[in-house]
């Protein structure tokens, strides 16, 4: 693993922390930490065509099979599955921005094999308004089905596009419509408190919604988990289901168990690079700035956001070109990892028990 000097470390992180104090509200706002103060956006190192999904239609969705009556729907940023039943429409998820069109795939489908249109049953991920805040769309009498906690946080939050479930479960609910069926599992705490496993056992698909990206590099600051030891684990259980395709829940296209395979190697390396960052990067600049002061929380800011900065270089110049967006958020992922290390494992660096 190739470490840069801790005086060039500062240097750069000093420059781009100064950099980043002139941007306007806006930029801020869009976490685009390395504007210039002219306005310009940033340029980014280009998508691979494997990372790629298929193009949309002039409505600005794609719906495509799986494999025999389950189908997948995305705008390419995310996604949704459904399967076409004698009975009905067995929906998982319905995320705004695609919204209506998943009526309008769903009536593409149907409209082509001659089976019901409606949706009788719609199954939630997680709670998170982004994979199902256009779920009021489908109306009063469909089946809503969801985790325990799930319902418990949609109750809280009284979001009118969000309405509970009317079917709940603990652990595990088989569901069986028109000959169909969907296996789903609850394996404790990941990205969100309630996030499911769901398994389509005849057609060997997975649908697990913020934890594999195929293709990408994980969302800003490892999905913005809410429990990272749990996430990890969650790309374990993953791969211990015996799945062909994959729904992840977002971008453009399905996943591989490669796929999966690379997100773990991506992960494992920038662990690695974290832990030999915190063991090399010098921390006394920090306190020696800032501890006269007594600004604590500079020195954290400094050191913390300098071992990101650092641990990530390696694994960017690695995987870009290989994983799209590996310039895009690789720091934020590795600053959100040291954290989960720092307090969930003990890699407490400069911030350890006193000698």
């Amino acid at each position: 693993m190739v470490h840069t000097t801790a005086h060039s470390s500062r240097r750069t992180f000093l420059t781009r922390a100064t950099a980043a104090s002139a941007l306007p509200l806006a930029a801020g706002l869009l976490g685009i930490g390395d504007t210039p103060a002219s306005g310009a956006l940033p340029d980014y190192a280009p998508i691979p065509e494997a990372s790629k999904g298929p193009a949309l239609n002039d409505k600005g969705y794609f719906v495509g099979r799986i494999d025999g009556d389950l189908y997948w729907v995305t705008d390419s940023s995310y996604q949704a599955m459904f399967l076409s039943t004698r009975q009905g429409v067995v929906l998982v998820d319905a995320p705004p921005t695609i919204g209506h069109n998943l009526l309008r795939a769903i009536e593409e489908v149907t409209q082509a094999n001659g089976r019901p249109r409606k949706v009788t049953h719609l199954i939630y991920s997680h709670s998170h308004a982004d994979h199902i805040g256009a779920a009021s769309i489908f109306g009063k009498d469909v089946i809503r089905i969801g985790h325990t906690e799930t319902a418990r946080f949609l109750r809280r939050d009284a979001d009118p596009n969000r309405p509970a479930p009317t079917l709940t479960f603990d652990d595990h609910h088989v569901l069986r419509v028109g000959g169909e069926r969907l296996e789903l599992a609850y394996h404790g705490p990941n990205h969100s408190p309630d996030n499911i496993f769901v398994y389509a056992p005849k057609q060997e698909t997975l649908m697990v919604v913020d934890v594999l990206y195929p293709g990408w590099v994980p969302f800003k600051n490892l999905a913005v988990s809410q429990d990272i030891p749990g996430w990890l684990r969650a790309h374990d259980t993953t791969m211990r289901y015996p799945w062909r395709t994959l729904v992840g829940g977002h971008l453009g296209r399905l996943g591989t168990r490669a796929d999966g395979h690379l997100q773990q190697r991506y992960l494992a390396d920038l662990q690695t690079s974290v832990r030999d960052t915190v063991s090399s990067l010098d921390p006394a600049p920090f306190f020696a700035k800032y501890g006269p002061a007594g600004n604590a929380w500079a020195i954290f800011a400094g050191y913390l956001n300098a071992v990101a900065q650092q641990a990530a270089a390696p694994v960017i110049a690695t995987y870009l070109g290989t994983l799209a967006a590996a310039d895009v958020f690789t720091k934020d992922n590795a600053f959100g990892l040291l954290e989960s290390m720092r307090i969930d494992t003990g890699l407490l660096g400069p911030f350890g028990i006193r000698p």
